[in-house]
């Protein structure tokens, strides 16, 4: 089933059912009031969310016309918000940029930071940029939405505890990392909110393209209304989804509503290289970041700059078809 919550005047919004080619919802307020509220008795609700989006897809019900530009992030607010690296070639790539070598553990044991979860931008949402010397960047990635973990859960077993599954743009302003980093504490003004696709869906409606806890279809990532990145989200997974929740569960237990996140979807090139750019035939890149280690490595400095103001990102994830699953993740860069 396809799940989103549109935009009202409550912080945490009004849960619908969206039909599967995300025309048209039903509201499902009188199942569960919000997201949240599903999550936190999924296994009595989803049931009934389940027959309802059976209803709206035989036009059972009574439906409105779903408009992306309504709907909030799937979870406004979020208990936790925690991103992996699942695409180890990403962290490569960026740390290669900064001279800095790759530990070996980062290929059995993942990279995770605990981001902001108390305010996320809608999908349509502008981003908001102080200055542009922060060098604001997009990170497209793929998202899960859990029910409460255990601590201590396998990698196998935290499949069962996968719901639903979202697009994400991480964004993240890399003018400020290193020098977080260098203080040895970890990410935090460099993370400003993240924003999440308008509808979240559950496994089944990947079909084929859910194996292994990992979503086989390529990432659209536009900037500037042209293509920039097509990386291929099942291709390159050091980690599984699954993997990353069993991570995050290893030492805590984690409450329905949790949100773990891919890290950057990022694909090697045919021979083992960084690849190319969409412009010349590759796959591109989901974040700018990646795009300026490979003009360092080759030309001695990066050229294309970071997101400034009137800058658009794009990101969406078509299936077989060419239909879009979750919708479109549409922000332009504001200054503020």
């Amino acid at each position: 089933m396809k799940l989103a919550t549109l935009k009202n005047d409550t912080r945490d919004g009004q849960l619908v059912v969206v039909s599967k080619d995300l025309t048209r919802y039903c509201a499902a307020d009188n199942i569960a009031p919000t997201m949240q509220a599903a999550l936190d008795d999924w296994n009595n609700i989803a049931p009934r969310l389940e027959a309802l989006y059976r209803d709206v897809e035989h036009q059972a019900v009574p439906c409105e016309r779903f408009h992306e530009r309504l709907a909030h992030s799937p979870l406004p607010r979020a208990y936790q918000w925690a991103d992996g690296s699942a695409y180890i070639n990403h962290v490569e790539l960026v740390r290669k940029a900064r001279g800095a070598e790759v530990p070996e553990s980062f290929y059995s044991d993942p990279l995770m930071y605990q981001g902001g979860s108390d305010a996320f931008l809608g999908p349509r949402d502008d981003i908001p940029l102080g200055d542009p010397k922060w060098g604001c960047d997009m990170e497209g990635e793929i998202a899960v939405i859990t029910d409460d973990v255990a601590m201590g859960v396998s990698a196998e077993n935290a499949a069962d505890h996968i719901k639903l599954i979202m697009l994400c743009n991480d964004v993240s302003l890399r003018g400020l990392i290193p020098g977080e980093l260098a203080k040895g504490f970890g990410f935090f003004q460099s993370k400003p909110p993240s924003a999440f696709s308008p509808v979240c869906v559950t496994a089944d409606e990947l079909g084929d393209a859910w194996k292994d806890n990992v979503v086989h279809l390529p990432l659209q990532v536009d900037y500037n209304r042209e293509p920039f990145g097509r990386a291929n989200a099942g291709v390159d997974a050091t980690f599984s989804l699954a993997q990353l929740v069993a991570h995050a569960a290893r030492t805590r237990p984690l409450c329905a509503g949790t949100i773990i996140g891919s890290g950057t979807v990022s694909n090697q090139g045919p021979d083992g290289d960084p690849g190319k750019p969409v412009s010349e035939g590759g796959l591109g890149y989901s974040c700018i970041a990646e795009i300026r280690m490979i003009e360092t490595i080759n030309d001695g400095a990066p050229k294309t700059p970071f997101m400034s103001a009137g800058d658009t990102v794009k990101i969406q994830m078509l299936d077989a078809d060419g239909h879009s699953i979750f919708g479109a993740i549409r922000q332009d860069i504001v200054a503020v």
